[in-house]
């Protein structure tokens, strides 16, 4: 059995426990106010579990939660599942009168409160990067997380003072998302006045039965139909919401996981669709100013939509622990180090290619030794001249 949202307000607040068992990068992107975050293993042993009250188990979308519900009351606890999840929770708040129009407040919020650590980093990278000429239509790709409707948002901004014609489209694609994660971002979309264009798509049904790498092949395929529909809308760029943040996990994810020195480039010409490029216009912002835009103007979004995210041992386990420790490393750096942030971030601008063993360059790989006894000869040539 689940308890709904309905009957969780009829209770007295006193008399149970909101107990949030999604994982850290989830609850990154939004939390449930006065809900503790604790693991489903550790629920039992945490110290800031209240034993003596209900406890209310909720996941994203209330999949998970039924099961963990069901364990604790076999042990003897009062628990109940959240029907819906964090999800049914979002749709509750957005509901509300005073979350119907916020657009205005958040438009002022960028020219002020955070004109310095979110507007001026996303123009400055505009600049910096030219991902944004004269004529250009863009397709500003939305997922219905913080990032993508906060690149939205800058957009918008950007039209009005910009001194040179371009086009957006607000794109949402839909690639099998639940109905609750629809109208979640569609009531977004609408508060945050964002005039956003859908289209379908079956990737969620495709990938779902794949075993290896399903969260990989999804990004791909969900890349390639941006592509084609921003092309059909006469678009020559997608926009992006990867962030600062994302620029150096995937800098360390690279070389610790994958043994390789890489890293997010801020714009890429499309190599199956010819004549589109791809840009990143976040890429100079931090996540924690982004997080600080959100909650400082009430707003709410999901993470991940993907409908199976409750259910994808890869998506849950592999991918996002693989992420969840590079931060972690990071912050435990940062404790040492305080500049190590942009250290990572600048060590891909600053490559030295004399001290490097080998490389690759448009698919062709480099080896030092090519050119070494070459180089040698040059230089005793120098030397005597």
């Amino acid at each position: 059995m689940s308890i709904t949202i309905a009957e969780l307000k009829n209770r007295n607040k006193d008399s149970y426990q909101l107990i949030d068992i999604r994982d850290a990068i989830e609850i990154s992107h939004g939390a449930v106010p006065d809900a503790i975050a604790v693991p489903a293993e550790e629920i039992e042993t945490s110290s800031e579990v209240d034993k003596d009250k209900l406890l209310v188990i909720f996941c994203a979308r209330g999949v998970v939660s039924i099961d963990v519900a069901e364990h604790l009351k076999e042990k003897g606890y009062q628990a109940e599942s959240l029907e819906g999840g964090y999800g049914a929770w979002l749709l509750d708040v957005m509901s509300k009168p005073e979350e119907q129009n916020k657009a205005k407040d958040v438009e002022l919020s960028l020219r002020k409160k955070f004109k310095k650590s979110i507007w001026s980093k996303f123009t400055k990278a505009i600049n910096t990067y030219e991902l944004v000429k004269p004529g250009d239509k863009i397709a500003v790709c939305i997922s219905g997380g913080k990032d993508s409707m906060l690149m939205a948002k800058c957009f918008q901004e950007l039209k009005l003072h910009n001194k040179f014609e371009f086009e957006v489209k607000f794109l949402v694609m839909d690639p099998g998302y639940s109905e609750a994660n629809r109208k979640v971002i569609e009531e977004n979309a609408k508060s945050l006045n964002i005039p956003i264009t859908i289209f379908e798509s079956d990737i969620f049904e495709s990938v779902f039965t794949v075993e290896k790498s399903p969260c990989y092949l999804c990004a791909r395929m969900r890349r390639g139909h941006l592509y084609h529909f921003a092309q059909e809308l006469g678009c020559n760029k997608i926009a992006l919401g990867h962030h600062y943040d994302d620029v150096i996990e995937t800098i360390l994810m690279g070389m610790l996981y994958g043994a390789q020195v890489q890293t997010m480039m801020p714009k890429l010409h499309s190599t199956n669709f010819e004549g589109m490029e791809l840009i990143r216009p976040l890429y100079l912002v931090r996540e924690d100013d982004i997080k600080a835009w959100r909650d400082y103007n009430g707003l709410h979004f999901i993470q991940c939509a993907c409908k199976f995210t409750d259910t994808c041992t890869t998506c849950n386990n592999e991918n996002r622990s693989k992420r969840v420790e590079i931060k972690e490393l990071i912050q435990t750096l940062k404790q040492v180090n305080p500049y190590v942030e942009g250290n990572i971030f600048k060590s891909v601008e600053n490559v030295n290619l004399d001290t490097v063993v080998a490389w690759k360059q448009h698919g062709e790989k480099h080896h030092f030794l090519d050119a070494y006894d070459r180089k040698n000869i040059c230089t005793e040539n120098e030397t005597k001249e």
